[in-house]
């Protein structure tokens, strides 16, 4: 069935992961087609242009760009991965937050505020040093360690003055020190499928921003919080953030519906790319039998 099931990738720039992707389905002989995000237009009269999908790979680096994109097919009936529900979830670290809040997923202490006063107030209540978060924005980009009073009136005051609309949104985080490192876990559908260390001497720990990858073996625990982190944001193809805070274990950080496994693929040996083609197949003959 899969040699008649026809996917649509949509993507920003060739990056490693869609290659990857690209010759997974190669090798099963799947009809698909390569979407550049900066060509595509939707006209909302005329649905039937895309109709001959049975799934959709969202992979636009731009977080509005993939979001409105799965909308725009969700409301067709063409299943996206990840949903649009989930991506506006993941995207938005506040919404995220209240999802896992709400499925009992220990996380940081957190704090959201509207003015300049009032995150002041949340930031001394939380005790320094905090870190201040843009609302969207992934890759480690535009984070700050807030370590006094007089750097926190200066970073708010560029944010109210300079920021876009996300940037009026103060999301505040308590600081733990990682000890040099945090953990990616990669989730496709129901299973956590491989872990890896990301190890950076700064306190940002991105592999974007030269952290480096190493091995971590999945253990109960892990795939535990990893899946109740994934199930409480919709689910799908995500990579899962954690910390291990000294006290209470594992806390989530955040969660990548656009992921990327450039390092964890290599790293753990696990064929990610090959395991998200075939959700992705899943995903598009349920869809099928589903409209049949």
């Amino acid at each position: 069935m899969q040699n008649s099931l026809r996917i649509g990738v949509l993507y920003s720039r060739l990056r490693v992961e869609e290659k990857w992707i690209f010759a997974a389905l190669d090798e099963r002989g799947v009809t698909y087609d390569r979407i550049d995000d900066r060509n595509i237009q939707f006209d909302v009269d005329q649905p039937e242009t895309w109709q001959g999908y049975d799934a959709v790979l969202v992979r636009s680096i731009s977080y509005s760009r993939g979001l409105y994109a799965a909308r725009m097919l969700n409301n067709w009936g063409i299943p996206t991965i990840n949903a649009a529900s989930v991506a506006e979830i993941c995207g938005d670290k506040v919404a995220t937050y209240a999802a896992l809040a709400k499925a009992g997923v220990p996380q940081l202490r957190t704090k959201v505020a509207f003015t300049v006063e009032s995150a002041l107030e949340a930031i001394e209540e939380l005790g320094y040093p905090v870190v201040l978060k843009p609302v969207v924005g992934s890759w480690g980009r535009l984070l700050a360690k807030v370590n006094d009073r007089d750097a926190a009136e200066a970073i708010l005051e560029h944010k109210a003055t300079l920021g876009s609309v996300q940037h009026s949104i103060f999301y505040i985080q308590e600081y733990l020190e990682k000890q040099g490192r945090d953990i990616r876990v990669m989730i496709i559908g129901d299973q956590a499928v491989a872990a890896i260390y990301r190890n950076s001497p700064h306190w940002i720990t991105n592999t974007a921003r030269g952290g480096s990858g190493e091995v971590l073996p999945l253990t109960p625990e892990l795939e535990q919080i990893s899946h109740a982190a994934a199930e409480a944001v919709g689910g799908g193809l995500l990579g899962v953030d954690l910390f291990e805070h000294p006290e209470r274990g594992y806390v989530l950080n955040e969660i990548n519906h656009t992921t990327e496994f450039n390092n964890a693929q290599p790293i753990t040996g696990v064929n990610i790319a090959d395991l998200a083609v075939d959700y992705i197949l899943e995903v598009a003959k349920q869809s099928t039998l589903e409209a049949a």
